[in-house]
Formats: C-alpha cells, structure tokens, sequence
C-alpha cells in the first residue's frame, strides 16, 4: 500500500532506530548479575536508552516506587518521541493508545487508595506529560484520601462516571475497579478503531488487540472462577462481549467447565491452546501462556506490517514489557536472589 508507504516511513526508520536501544537478553544476564541495586542503576545509567532518565538518579532513593518511576518516564518519552516525529494519521492512533497509560496511573493510584498506603503519592515527575496528553488532574488525584475523593478528582471525565456508578453499589475492591477500568479500556480501543484506522490497518490491528481481548476474557474466567468463585452469570457479567479467535460456545464451555481439569482441556481446543505448554498435561501457569502468547504476536505483527499502525503498537508493548522486566530484574537484585532465579522469573514476563 503506497499510502502507507508513504506516511509510515518515517516513522518506521524512527521506530527501529529506538527498538536497536532496547535491552538484548545479554544485557539482561549482565543486570541480573550486578550485586546491589545501586549497581544495576549505574549499569543501565550506561545503556543509551537509560542514560537520560538515571542521569539525576537520587541515590537516597533507591526503592522500588522511585525505580518504577524513574523507568515509567523513560516509557513516556519514547511515546514523546513518537509522537513528534507522527503525522495526523498516527497521532490519531496514539492519542487512542494514550488512555492506556492514563489507565494504568489511575489503577496505581487505586492501589494506594484502597490500599491502605501511607502518605501521598508523588507523581509531579509526570505532570508535563499527562498535562499534554490528558484532562486528569493528576495533583488532585494524588491528594485524594478515600475513594469518594478519589472519584471527586476524576470528576467530568468518563473515568469519574465509571467509578461513581461503581461507588453506588457500595464501596467497591481493587480487584473490581482494575477490571473495570480495563474493561472500558479495551471497549472504548475496540470501538474507537474502525474511526481511525482504513479497514486494512484494522485488519492488522485486529491480530494484536483481538488476541489481547481473548487472552484477557480467558484469563478472567480462570481468576474468577479459582479465586474468586464467582458463579456462571457474575463471570458472564465481567467479559468483554467481543469475540476475535475464541469463539461465543467456547467461553460458555470454559465459564462453566466443572473443574479446572474440564477448564484446560476446552482450552486446548481454541487456537490459543495451541501451545506446547499446554499439551504436555501439566496444569499451565494461565497469565505465563497468555504473555508468551502476546510476546509471539507482537513480535511478528509489527515487523510483518511495518507501514502500519502495528509498528507503532509493537514497539509501545515491547518498551512496556521491557520495564517490566528491569523492575522485576531489580526487585530480584534487592532481595538477593541469584542471577539464574532472576533470569527465570524475567523469562516468564
């Protein structure tokens, strides 16, 4: 397609100049054998794609939040970076795959809510970002107490209608408002798609964020179903009512398998229980074969399109993956577990 040709090749050349930076699996083995977590800060203050953020590293602070932190904003630039370099076309895209990320801010600041956390969060590092991209008031939010004033500050976006409506029905969990505002993620992703994107794009599209949807129902089902031991009807509740490669009868089969040996042999017979993992007759770890799955598809799709919005996608879920493997790596470091525990745990990400 010579439109796409045209429009993305930029972006592209951008693309794989940045994807050169990202950590190789030697650069990995090497970090999980730094001794403390001050030295595996020096050592990824030496990757080109680390050396701007680590470059003021306060070392009084060296816990994990400021770590996440510090990584969360090299993420940020680079989808900074993109959006620069995009056309129209593109920002389009991004603007739609920016709610992920305020997503995932709401969810944290959630997390220390409902949880009970000390003190108040600190995410003025952020605030240029968001205040570019985004109507969250980010202040607020982090001086919100309790979830009525958490929802208070998400207010006159569609963020403070899902929880109030959620708040009416008493005072709700974690568990409950991550699904939710995943939920929403996802449904507003798979609607908004076919405005933005020709229906070739959405064709390709359609392999990652589809298989993404299903991965995710599965997942949920299991959860509900083992730790939550929620009936047919609540699970069929929490599902995201889209159906890409997992077909209507066999999420019926798998919500109402009656134990989880029945659960994994309908597994087997979709096209995600394709996988060796799952032939060998173990019980598999579901969230394990859901990432190994998605690591495979993205892998392939964005450098199978690269005059696409995929290349774009691909990247962002590869930088994505990428912090939360150094995260992991350097919580591993701080505990003291050795690099071949480290590099174990990395491989299941």
């Amino acid at each position: 397609d010579r439109m796409g040709l045209l429009a993305y090749s930029g972006i592209t050349t951008k693309v794989r100049a940045m994807e050169s930076r990202l950590l190789k699996p030697e650069q990995f083995q090497e970090l999980a054998e730094q001794e403390d977590v001050r030295s595996a800060a020096d050592y990824l203050k030496a990757q080109p794609a680390y050396a701007e953020v680590f470059e003021g590293l306060d070392d009084t602070k060296l816990h994990r939040g400021y770590m996440e932190q510090i990584l969360t904003q090299s993420e940020y630039r680079d989808f900074t970076r993109l959006y620069r370099f995009s056309g129209v076309k593109q920002r389009r895209f991004l603007d739609l795959y920016f709610k992920h990320y305020e997503v995932e801010v709401i969810k944290k600041l959630l997390r220390h809510v409902l949880g009970g956390r000390e003190g108040q969060p600190d995410l003025s590092m952020f605030q240029d970002f968001f205040e570019k991209h985004s109507d969250l008031n980010l202040e607020l939010l982090c001086r919100a107490k309790n979830f009525s004033e958490f929802t208070e500050a998400l207010e006159g976006t569609v963020y403070g209608e899902l929880l109030k409506q959620m708040q009416e029905n008493g005072q709700p969990g974690l568990f409950d408002c991550e699904l939710k505002l995943d939920l929403f993620y996802f449904r507003s992703l798979w609607k908004l798609r076919s405005k933005i994107l020709s229906k070739e794009e959405r064709k390709i599209l359609d392999v990652c964020f589809g298989s993404r949807l299903d991965l995710l129902n599965i997942q949920w089902i299991c959860r509900a179903r083992n730790f939550y031991r929620l009936s047919p009807a609540e699970i069929y509740a929490l599902l995201i009512p889209v159906h890409y490669r997992l077909r209507a009868d066999k999420v019926r089969q798998l919500v109402e398998a009656e134990d989880e040996a029945k659960f994994y042999e309908v597994l087997k017979e979709t096209p995600y229980g394709r996988q060796e993992e799952l032939q060998t007759g173990r019980t598999p770890d579901i969230q394990l074969l859901s990432n190994q799955m998605l690591n495979r598809i993205y892998g392939k799709t964005g450098h199978r399109y690269p005059h696409s919005p995929a290349v774009l996608d691909s990247y962002l879920y590869r930088k994505e993956l990428e912090m939360r493997k150094i995260i992991t790596a350097l919580e591993g470091i701080r505990y003291g577990l050795p690099a071949a525990e480290i590099m174990g745990l990395l491989a299941k990400q």
